[in-house]
């Protein structure tokens, strides 16, 4: 059983340091986005002029920091929860609702997503499909590629995230009132 925790602990945090790893380095994305929109500002009020270039560049960010640092904000339990009973909860009912939350939701509709933009994706590198803006930028079929690799991001994080609630569910708890699940998870 021991070893069997470990090699969850082993996948867990290699999973949980991929995400992070992209999530910080995209993360950079948010600062070039301040200082184009603030070029793209300047541009159009002091010297009226545009570019279609570089508002497309925001807009591909955009995407990439939201699709990309997913994985990252779901490890650090950052995403969005409607909380009524979770927070009161024990951290074993709590890891229960996690591992049933990651396979009955997370990972079907991260499944969905990846089936149903999989010909559309496909079909975007088959044209290398550009912008439909004259002067815009033509990599919209790689920007398309975004919505698998965000898919495939989420699947491994819901992954790691299932096998922390295993780990919690598995391990004897001497305090089983912390409201973290990976509380536990971080003392093997």
């Amino acid at each position: 059983m021991k070893y069997l925790l470990s090699v969850f602990k082993f996948i867990s945090n290699i999973i949980d340091s991929f995400n992070l790893a992209i999530g910080k380095a995209v993360s950079w994305l948010v600062v070039l986005m301040v200082v184009i929109t603030f070029g793209v500002v300047v541009m159009r009020y002091l010297f009226n002029t545009g570019s279609i270039q570089a508002q497309e560049t925001i807009t591909y960010m955009h995407a990439i920091v939201f699709m990309l640092a997913a994985a990252a904000t779901l490890k650090q339990d950052a995403h969005v929860r409607v909380d009524i009973f979770y927070g009161k909860m024990s951290v074993k009912k709590q890891a229960i609702v996690n591992f049933l939350g990651n396979l009955f939701l997370l990972i079907p509709v991260c499944a969905f997503i990846l089936w149903s933009s999989w010909d559309y994706v496909l079909d975007a590198w088959d044209i290398k499909e550009s912008s439909r803006e004259a002067g815009g930028l033509p990599w919209v079929y790689l920007l398309k590629t975004v919505i698998i690799i965000f898919c495939g991001m989420l699947l491994l994080q819901g992954l790691s995230e299932m096998l922390k609630s295993l780990m919690t569910l598995i391990i004897p708890s001497e305090n089983n009132t912390n409201t973290k699940h990976s509380a536990n998870v971080t003392e093997l």
